[in-house]
């Protein structure tokens, strides 16, 4: 709950929409209350319960893609959401697993034009997530949108290195700027 105000005090001060993760049944009425859209992350992407619970939640949901999960699976997960009548679903691809060993997941640009050539959902892209490295972001954030990609997620931290969680991972201000 702390944290949730501080998202709200930031989004009162600079005018952006919170998206934050819901984690758990029991904390996903405090996310919806504050955000704007509700996170998934790819752990709880086959958290059945959640997904329905999060289906009538009243806020978009963006779902991440499971790091073992098929495309399949994502649009059957996504699919829970939309029978509990939550129509305002985001797919997320964040990386797979793969035997690579220099970048934290695959990142699997295939995915956007395979998810649009099966579904009506928006795909966005988290290159962050994926490589767990800011000198690919830029370049993975180019290859998202000439894929299609609906939008690109992106870590951005002014002090990478004392952030509490994805600093490694993290672009510097100017270095969004930049990108953007």
């Amino acid at each position: 709950k702390p944290g949730l105000r501080l998202l709200a005090k930031a989004r009162e001060e600079t005018g952006l929409l919170i998206c934050t993760e819901a984690m758990e049944e029991s904390g996903l009425g405090w996310v919806a209350e504050t955000a704007d859209i509700v996170q998934l992350g790819a752990r709880n992407m086959q958290n059945f319960s959640l997904l329905k619970v999060a289906g009538r939640c009243g806020k978009p949901v963006m779902l991440k893609r499971g790091i073992s999960a098929t495309i399949q699976e994502l649009l059957l997960s996504a699919e829970y959401l939309l029978a509990e009548g939550n129509h305002d679903v985001i797919l997320c691809e964040r990386g797979v697993r793969s035997f690579e060993d220099s970048t934290r997941n695959m990142l699997d640009l295939s995915a956007v034009p395979n998810v649009k050539g099966q579904s009506h959902l928006p795909i966005i892209v988290d290159p962050s997530h994926a490589t767990g490295r800011p000198d690919l972001i830029p370049a993975m954030s180019r290859a998202s949108v000439a894929a299609g990609a609906d939008g690109v997620h992106v870590e951005v931290h002014n002090c990478p290195e004392k952030a509490l969680s994805d600093g490694p991972q993290a672009l510097l201000p100017h270095q969004f700027l930049d990108l953007m």
